[in-house]
């Protein structure tokens, strides 16, 4: 993947939040891009996940917790794709610390119940709570099996494949699936 030629904005295409949001950290070999530079780079992250809304307030440390949070979704996301075990500290202290007040509600206009879940402090961890939770899911759920990284040379990003054949190699088709299917064609055209 070239990553000098993309402009700073997060990668989306995981199929997974909290794959997603260990993607905030993405490039092959050395060249890497960390979407994630100030309090405000990951407040952004968060409105295009679509976990807060535009105007939110960043609040103080949410760059040091978001990144031990991205460290420690990737060990763990590795750890279980060998099946061993893996420090499990940050992930649980954003659990806690940032759990939800979470309640069922009547809505008049749907005329239907509802889940009313909203953050309880203005904390890094409530912030963060939601890829969290999302982990958490994402490594005891059954298609955990399905947790693939790019197979493009150098290329650290991860995934879901959740098609249909369960055969996705590659983390974009556009970028790396194109650049490996090219350096393939050109190895055949050579040989």
């Amino acid at each position: 993947m070239d990553f000098k030629q993309l402009s700073s904005p997060p990668l989306f295409l995981a199929d997974n939040l909290a794959l997603d949001f260990i993607n905030s950290e993405y490039g092959t070999g050395d060249d890497r891009h960390d979407c994630f530079e100030d309090d405000l780079s990951v407040i952004d992250w968060l409105i295009t996940a679509g976990l807060v809304s535009k105007g939110t307030e960043a609040p103080a440390g949410l760059l040091t917790e978001a990144r031990q949070l991205r460290d420690a979704s990737r060990a763990i996301v590795h750890a279980a794709m060998n099946s061993v075990a893996v420090d499990l500290d940050t992930v649980n202290r954003i659990l806690e610390k940032g759990h939800p007040l979470t309640r069922l509600q009547w809505d008049e206009d749907t005329q239907r119940y509802r889940v009313d879940s909203h953050a309880v402090s203005h904390s890094p961890e409530s912030f963060l709570w939601p890829i969290a939770d999302a982990l958490v899911k994402l490594v005891t759920g059954d298609k955990f099996e399905f947790v693939r990284q790019c197979e493009a040379h150098n290329c650290i990003l991860l995934f879901h494949d959740l098609s249909k054949s369960h055969r996705r190699r590659w983390c974009s088709m556009a970028t790396c699936g194109n650049r490996m299917k090219v350096a393939a064609f050109r190895n055949r055209k050579n040989a």
